[in-house]
């Protein structure tokens, strides 16, 4: 159920929206260089793989756990000889960019420089403090905010209803409130709604009158409740509140233990 253009992307209209930056960007075939951040499960792989394929680009997609320096230079030195070539355009998409070390960082600095490739890094982490200066102040950076339930619920009601990729060929009936529950259990990750929804589906025998019956006791148990994200940095922001409620936000304040 990957989206595969603009059109099935559901989410994040502060970046793809009309008239927002990127979506002129792509719009106007000037898109640089970029690194998509946030929680898991918010498009971010989507997005980079829809770009490559609207700006007719090739595009490579490697792992920074199981990539190397060789790896990137492989993909450079293939990027430029088609664009020498056939004048195509090459991007570079490096899920979890945030593990690469600063020599594989460095290893692709001077062909984003000078146009070899096209970078697009996508990570969990908060590229200002998990990845080098050097690459993130030659990118665009998007952050990506956790998928609202609205949008999670459209992508799941899309997925019952796709016949090629999705459930549309089983016999699936679900209740309003089994259907609101995965929307909003799922804490804005809509891989994990999908998933649950898939889970619900195949584990549930069909039914006397040839329908699949996904209920709200049924979703509770395919579902897995997330716990809070949080990220260092949310982390420290926590404890600076925790702080200020303590002193009142007076930064002279002090907290007195009181006497028996």
């Amino acid at each position: 159920m990957r989206p595969k253009s603009f059109d099935d992307f559901v989410g994040q209209e502060h970046i793809v929206g009309k008239n927002t930056l990127l979506y002129r960007a792509i719009k106007y075939g000037t898109l640089g260089s970029c690194i998509f951040y946030g929680p898991p499960g918010t498009g971010k792989t989507t997005l980079a793989n829809i770009i490559a394929n609207t700006l007719k680009a090739n595009y490579v997609k490697i792992n920074a756990v199981t990539s190397g320096v060789s790896d990137a230079k492989d993909i450079i030195q293939r990027a430029r000889q088609d664009k020498a070539m056939y004048g195509t355009d090459t991007f570079l998409i490096l899920d979890e960019c945030h593990r690469w070390n600063k020599a594989q960082s460095d290893c692709v600095l001077e062909a984003i420089e000078d146009g070899s490739i096209y970078f697009i890094g996508t990570t969990t982490e908060n590229p200002y403090t998990s990845m080098t200066r050097a690459i993130v102040s030659r990118c665009r950076v998007f952050e990506f905010k956790a998928i609202t339930s609205a949008d999670i619920k459209k992508a799941l009601i899309r997925a019952l209803n796709d016949k090629e990729d999705g459930l549309g060929n089983m016999p699936v009936e679900i209740d309003d409130d089994a259907l609101n529950y995965f929307s909003v259990a799922c804490g804005g990750d809509l891989r994990n709604a999908l998933n649950s929804l898939e889970l619900a589906v195949m584990t549930s025998p069909v039914a006397k009158d040839k329908k699949i019956h996904i209920d709200l006791l049924t979703a509770e148990q395919s579902t897995d409740r997330k716990a809070l994200s949080m990220d260092e940095n949310m982390y420290y922001d926590f404890l600076s509140a925790f702080c200020k409620s303590l002193r009142g936000s007076d930064v002279e304040g002090h907290y007195i233990i009181p006497k028996d």
